[in-house]
């Protein structure tokens, strides 16, 4: 038996980079990638922290990847053995009701497979069942950093948030939470040429990287009387809302935390007509204020990535139109992999956004 090494996951709070079976093909649509970089997501820290009990000890962690095909099964279509691809996030048989209505997430033998199901990316070596709608053929001259944020953390921004959210041009948005997730959504908003993009977080430093990255505005809660009025004043003071007496609030208020706080205070700056959408992954309930929302005309939307926008978004960083590197704030070999795990746990102090993980 072949052996690789792997990040792999030994019950809560244990993991690490160790020997490994190296995958094989075990169906005629699986695609064996050697893996040439890799990340870490905040749900590969909540299968660490023991919140996801469906993840079973010697998993090996990861769903976000950049590799080269080494090898293929008899009914592979799309891909050839030396091929350099993006691993998508979301596992897509392709021919499925979900699949064929853009909700691979759902998709009756994929969905969220790798580093849950299955072993993971973070790793030597990965499996990838159904290559052909799994994977996309990327140039090797491609900018690694830039593609790697197109596994998973763009596509989630951009789909449940953007692109759920309708925003359109001329639209006030706020993003609540400036975390991976909501900056993204920051850069994937932009093109939809907004006329406010407001920031909310408790983190300074993650706002002024915002402001840096597009944002118009930042408000943090903790230092602001009432996060609603600091909105208000921001909109009621632009153009559109002079011009037609609008009342106050944001067209689009995007979640991107997942905690009852966060979703309130989407509640409570929407403007009446506005989009409420829903990002961050919720692990209790939240207040649902229907009382006060129903005479608003509002619409709210939750949802699991789909990674249906990948191929756009893959056109819109070659032609330089969208540019996700600066997510990128600290880079490890394979061989420092608990480090860069300690790096990602500690976010607050070591200041990381998204990790870049490359083979040694």
């Amino acid at each position: 038996m072949s052996v690789m090494k792997a990040l792999v996951y030994g019950g809560k709070n244990v993991f690490a980079w160790k020997n490994f079976p190296k995958p094989t093909i075990l169906h005629p649509t699986d695609v064996i990638v050697k893996t040439v970089a890799t990340t870490i997501c905040g749900s590969d820290l909540h299968i660490l922290k023991g919140d996801l009990p469906e993840v079973k000890p010697e998993t090996v962690l990861g769903h976000e990847a950049i590799g080269v095909v080494e090898s293929i099964g008899d009914n592979v279509r799309n891909f050839s053995i030396g091929d350099k691809v993006l691993v998508s996030c979301i596992t897509s048989c392709g021919s499925c009701y979900y699949c064929k209505r853009n909700l691979q997430s759902h998709c009756k033998t994929g969905g969220w497979k790798l580093g849950h199901d299955l072993n993971g990316t973070q790793a030597e070596f990965v499996r990838i069942p159904y290559g052909d709608f799994s994977l996309h053929r990327i140039s090797h001259e491609a900018d690694e950093k830039a593609v790697l944020m197109l596994s998973d953390i763009l596509p989630t921004a951009y789909e449940v948030g953007v692109l759920a959210g309708n925003v359109q041009k001329g639209d006030s948005v706020a993003i609540v939470g400036a975390g991976p997730v909501g900056l993204a959504a920051l850069l994937t908003v932009k093109a939809f040429e907004p006329s406010e993009i407001i920031m909310i977080d408790t983190n300074d430093e993650r706002l002024s990287a915002s402001l840096k990255l597009g944002a118009t505005k930042a408000v943090n809660p903790t230092k602001v009387s009432s996060v609603k009025d600091a909105v208000y004043d921001i909109v009621n003071a632009t153009v559109r809302v002079k011009e037609n007496d609008l009342e106050p609030g944001v067209d689009v208020a995007i979640e991107c935390v997942g905690v009852p706080d966060t979703f309130a205070t989407c509640e409570e700056i929407i403007a009446p007509g506005g989009r409420i959408a829903n990002v961050g992954v919720h692990g209790t309930k939240v207040d649902l204020q229907l009382q006060d929302l129903w005479i608003k005309n509002i619409a709210i939307t939750t949802g699991l990535v789909a990674t249906y926008s990948t191929k756009d978004l893959l056109k819109r960083v070659s032609d330089k139109s969208l540019d996700p590197t600066p997510l990128v704030t600290h880079e490890f070999k394979f061989s420092e992999f608990e480090k860069a795990y300690e790096t990602s746990q500690n976010a607050a102090t070591t200041k990381a956004i998204k990790i870049f993980l490359s083979a040694d």
